[in-house]
């Protein structure tokens, strides 16, 4: 698919990834690239989506909207989390069916992932037991959107795909303690603790958990090879292949800040899902993805990003 002369929606295109992946587009030439915004086109709202495909009459869908957040934020907004991911998604593929969307990208989640998933996880696991409780209802709105892309594929050929990216990472990351994933919120206490001068800073669980990270930039490469080269109704792993445990992930934050007091461990908060790393294997052999940026280069290129913005005028919570 030659995405140039295509009419492109990108749902969430405001957002972290979003707004690296409608970089990525525009930069490759696609003129006709459009975002609505939730103050016009509040995607939980039928009316608001319907009117969304009668005025852009899209050719190529990338579903990325969605509401999201860390441990606290899954733990305190379940039900929320669970409507609202799971009603946007329903609606904006029904919606694009209807339409004739040429095709529909739709990103899923990690979380959807049981929470003893063998380690790397494949694709061919994700059904095989209940995602982590404090992020179940997340993870199981999204593989909803799955359930769906497969069943309008088989009932009315619809060209939809479904893919899984691991933990993501970078510069313009959401650096807002109460909705923040675990790298933006570890650079953002070390920096705090260095400017007050702080000995110790505390962090949830007891650091053995293990995660995968991908950099925001070779994200929004998969996404745009998928678009670009796979057809088929199987769900694909984006990932980078490491897995770092969260202990070691603060030593290395914390170095990289210049934090050099102690990290309290509050092991009465949840640790979350044991370990977290994707077979990637499926993305190469089918469009040829492999991520290029280095878990060192990338976690470096964010903690500059984040030192030399936090003073400005600029949001650091990405919306």
């Amino acid at each position: 698919m030659d995405l140039r002369a295509k009419r492109i929606t990108v749902t969430g295109g405001s957002g972290f990834l979003g707004s690296y992946l409608v970089e990525r587009l525009r930069g490759m030439g696609c003129r006709d690239v459009f975002v609505p915004t939730h103050s016009e086109f509040d995607l939980t709202q039928i009316d608001a989506i319907e009117r969304l495909f009668e005025d852009q009459r899209p050719d190529v869908v990338f579903h990325l909207a969605a509401t999201v957040g860390g441990i606290g934020a899954n733990r305190a907004n379940p039900g929320r989390f669970f409507y609202e991911n799971a009603i946007m998604g329903i609606q904006l593929i029904e919606a694009a069916r209807r339409h004739g969307t040429e095709k529909t990208v739709v990103l899923g989640t990690i979380c959807a992932y049981p929470k003893f998933t063998p380690v790397p996880f494949q694709e061919a696991d994700l059904w095989n037991g209940y995602p982590e409780e404090t992020n179940a209802a997340y993870g199981l709105a999204k593989k909803m959107l799955l359930v769906q892309t497969q069943a309008y594929r088989q009932q009315y050929g619809m060209n939809a795909i479904f893919l899984l990216p691991v933990n993501l990472y970078g510069p313009r990351d959401n650096f807002d303690l109460q909705t923040s994933h675990v790298i933006p919120a570890l650079i953002r206490k070390c920096a705090e603790a260095v400017d007050q001068n702080r000995a110790e800073i505390t962090l949830w669980g007891d650091g053995s958990p293990t995660r995968e990270f991908l950099f925001v930039e070779d994200a929004a490469e998969g996404i745009v090879a998928a678009v670009e080269r796979y057809d088929k109704p199987e769900p694909v792993n984006l990932g980078s292949g490491m897995e770092i445990s969260i202990r070691d992930l603060a030593d290395k934050v914390a170095k990289l800040v210049g934090f050099r007091g102690s990290i309290d461990w509050d092991v009465a908060q949840p640790n979350g899902q044991p370990r977290r790393c994707v077979d990637v294997s499926r993305a190469e052999r089918e469009f040829g993805f492999r991520a290029r940026t280095s878990f060192e280069d990338g976690l470096q290129r964010t903690v500059a990003w984040y030192l030399a913005n936090r003073n400005t005028n600029r949001p650091l919570a990405v919306k």
